[in-house]
């Protein structure tokens, strides 16, 4: 028995071992991960977790490397400097029993901002589709930082997420400000690109910003204050998507165009005693004084050439404010739920006929304004030819309906996509840092200096380098001429960008004023300004 025991206790102990051995297995951030790009030049951080105590020795196979060792700290954190390197790779990097594959060295960049720094290359194919389409490079990788946000406290991690290549299959959710500058980078320098995509739309400055960083700004800090409760957080998530349900369950079970015997989007419904209107007349979505929000259904009988008939079409329907689903004689060919993406739906075969087709649109207004934006594409494309839907459609209301419930978009407030977008990247490198934001702040210009400014400080802080640069993308052209209030405020605004860029050194304003669409704040030509950062950047 004695014997037995002592074998069940050996045992026991080397299970124990075993387990021990397998919990202190290093763990690494996600943006230490195959495929990674480290800064070349400077020495570049190495970093992750472990048990308390455990060795870590990292080590890239190029030539003339040495390995560098390092001890978790009590809390397991540990951190490893690399020396400077050129640019070169793939290189294998081994941390402990872990090996990261596929590892260049070159410049990496911190892309960030609101929408047009998020912008993928998908909503730029309109303007830009051969030249994307004949383009890979293995040498340009993109890492997407998670949207994520915290109130409480500067993080260390980020969620799982990889470094992508920039191939076929993978470019069209790169930034497309990003995927240009990337090129042309690339074929000015021949090195290996890195872009970090920190960027969300909407979000104004002060959410990117240090709660250190907003000391001078207390305004900011005690809205933050209201928000470090994740209780009403959740209640407040957990309210507006119950107020938001319930209005569209209204909405759809106040909207006759759905529930009729023959519903208002069939190919055979009579629209006859509908109202004949000008798409592009706001009066059919105003009461005379105000916008009327809910539904409202647009329809339109086009001809079209027999030998388009049961062929595969796309259809264009420019942009709509806000959300749309859209028919083509009776059947249901897409949708978009909010206002910016150029809506392009295919029409499947089988579906047109030549002659006499339908077109219906249920637009659905959140309470402001409803229409079609005007100089967008409107029209059907079949083949070579194509056929213009503008001009006159029948109109009627669906389901009137008073505003939707507002929503609190938290990530629009201060410190929180700080804390969890951009403090978890502290350890990395950067070439420097491409910052399209402001739009967010038009309403708040006199201030975005300041902030900005601030910002910059924070950055810098955050990152280790005092001399970090930055490249300020000017805000492009946008709203009609008609609208000379709106035009000044954004001229203002361009003002405090400028001041912003000549308050800090190493801060470069890229013009941008110059381009832009008056009827689209996201405009499509992301080439032209990623051409002037990379003239800044790489002169």
């Amino acid at each position: 028995m004695k014997l037995h025991a002592m074998i069940v206790w050996a045992a026991a102990g080397l299970l124990l071992a075993a387990a021990a051995h397998m919990e202190a297995k290093v763990k690494l951030p996600s943006p230490v991960a195959d495929g990674m790009v480290l800064q070349r030049g400077r020495p570049v951080q190495i970093w992750g977790l472990a048990d308390a105590g455990e060795a870590v020795t990292v080590k890239l196979d190029m030539k003339k490397a040495k390995a560098c060792s390092t001890v978790a700290d009590d809390a397991g954190r540990w951190c490893v400097t690399l020396p400077a390197m050129q640019a070169g790779g793939p290189y294998r990097l081994q941390v402990n029993d872990i090996e990261i594959a596929d590892v260049l060295v070159g410049d990496v960049w911190l892309c960030s901002g609101q929408s047009n720094m998020e912008l993928p290359v998908s909503r730029v194919t309109d303007k830009f589709a051969r030249e994307i389409a004949s383009y890979e490079n293995d040498k340009i990788r993109q890492f997407t930082v998670p949207k994520v946000l915290d109130f409480h406290a500067p993080q260390e991690t980020l969620p799982a997420a990889a470094w992508k290549p920039c191939t076929q299959e993978n470019v069209m959710s790169f930034s497309a400000l990003a995927y240009f500058f990337a090129r042309e980078a690339y074929e000015k320098t021949g090195v290996p690109i890195g872009l970090v995509n920190a960027s969300w739309g909407g979000t104004p400055v002060e959410a990117w910003i240090s709660e250190e960083g907003l000391q001078p700004f207390p305004l900011y800090l005690n809205d933050k204050r209201i928000y470090e409760d994740d209780g009403y957080l959740e209640h407040i998530r957990r309210m507006e998507g119950e107020s938001f349900m319930r209005w569209n369950k209204a909405l759809y079970e106040g909207d006759a165009g759905l529930h009729e015997a023959t519903p208002w989007y069939a190919a055979e419904y009579d629209d006859s005693a509908w109202t004949e209107v000008d798409m592009f007349d706001t009066a059919w979505g105003n009461n005379g004084l105000n916008p009327v929000g809910g539904s409202h259904w647009l329809r339109k009988v086009v001809e079209v050439p027999g030998e388009w008939d049961g062929q595969e079409a796309v259809l264009r329907m420019g942009c709509i404010v806000d959300a749309d689903s859209v028919y083509v004689n009776g059947v249901f060919v897409g949708n978009t739920t909010y206002q910016y993406p150029p809506r392009i739906y295919k029409i499947p075969a089988g579906v047109l006929k030549g002659g006499s087709n339908s077109v219906t649109v249920r637009i659905v207004s959140n309470g402001g304004q409803p229409g079609f934006v005007r100089e967008k594409p409107y029209k059907i494309i079949c083949g070579g030819g194509e056929v213009g839907l503008e001009g006159k459609w029948k109109y009627h209301v669906g389901a009137p309906m008073q505003a939707a419930p507002a929503s609190t978009f938290l990530c629009y407030k201060p410190v929180c996509l700080y804390n969890a977008m951009i403090a978890p990247l502290a350890h990395c490198t950067f070439k420097g840092v491409i910052w399209y934001q402001g739009e967010s702040n038009v309403e708040r210009r006199n201030e975005y200096a300041d902030l900005l400014t601030a910002m910059i400080a924070d950055w810098r802080r955050t990152f280790g380098d005092a001399s970090l640069p930055f490249y300020i993308m000017e805000l492009a052209d946008f709203l009609p001429k008609d609208d000379l209030e709106g035009r000044r405020a954004w001229a203002e605004m361009r003002e405090e960008q400028a001041k912003a860029a000549q308050r800090n050194e190493h801060a470069t304003l890229i013009p941008n004023a110059d381009l832009g669409e008056w009827n689209d704040i996201h405009p499509l030509d992301k080439l032209t300004p990623a051409k002037r950062v990379v003239e800044a950047a790489y002169q």
